[in-house]
């Protein structure tokens, strides 16, 4: 059986920090970010189900924002940080438009970050969700191994994953097995659960170098699924490897 952990923490998250250097005010402000960005989409819209908001992009910005003051106090030059038009190669398909890149001034992928985000409408987007997750880190380190990102070492790629806590979200899901039974780790499990079974086996397989799965019930109720794909570890994992390739940026 597959040593996926079970246990959701579920807990507002507390403190944040790393290096010293506290950065809950930050997340707190980006959950706020998102909840405004998204009732504003939901407004401007006039639709009132869920999908102005999800179409709508943006909502994810707070915690670009995050990243970036993260980066630069890790020591990254701000031309460095790239967030616009951020295309890298990929090997199945032309490109693909990352959320979030670092690009060393000799040229060298220091960085990529990919960000997402759903609440409600879970069954219709989870599968969505997850195949773009898998996807694109396929895509990418296939383009890697195939020589795309020449005389390089293997740049540090994440997922960050933003996920409503609410009654939908935390009803078991039923699992179809008209012809043959899903993993044991399915069974009885939430959308929250099956985010969190995700999150940590795109690490495990090393699709991602870090990924972090964050719940929200409102713009003011925030935290993390499981400690091992808390936002503190996420950020841990991307300064650690900012401050391993730090000769890059001098």
């Amino acid at each position: 059986m597959t040593n996926i952990n079970q246990n959701n923490t579920l807990a507002p998250i507390s403190s944040l920090s790393i290096n010293g250097k506290d950065y809950l005010a930050l997340v707190q402000k980006a959950v706020k970010e998102f909840w405004n960005t998204k009732k504003q989409q939901l407004s401007v819209s006039g639709d009132s189900t869920n999908r102005g908001a999800v179409v709508g992009g943006k909502q994810m910005d707070g915690f670009i924002s995050l990243l970036c003051k993260v980066a630069q106090d890790a020591g990254v030059p701000v031309n460095c940080i790239v967030t616009d038009k951020n295309y890298l190669p990929g090997y199945f398909r032309s490109s693909k438009d990352w959320d979030m890149l670092i690009i060393a001034p000799s040229g060298k992928l220091v960085a990529a970050i990919e960000l997402k985000s759903q609440v409600g409408s879970y069954g219709n987007n989870f599968n969505n969700r997850t195949e773009e997750a898998i996807g694109s880190a396929v895509d990418l380190w296939t383009a890697f191994r195939e020589g795309q990102f020449p005389n390089q070492q293997a740049p540090w790629v994440g997922w960050l994953m933003v996920v409503g806590r609410d009654e939908a979200s935390e009803r078991p899901v039923r699992n179809y097995e008209p012809h043959f039974p899903v993993r044991p780790e399915f069974d009885g499990a939430t959308y929250i659960d099956r985010y969190r079974i995700l999150c940590q086996k795109l690490i495990r397989e090393r699709q991602y170098s870090s990924a972090a799965l964050i719940w929200t019930s409102d713009a003011d109720n925030f935290g993390d699924v499981a400690d091992d794909i808390s936002i503190c570890s996420f950020l841990a994992s991307f300064v650690g490897h900012l401050n391993a390739v730090s000769n890059e940026f001098k």
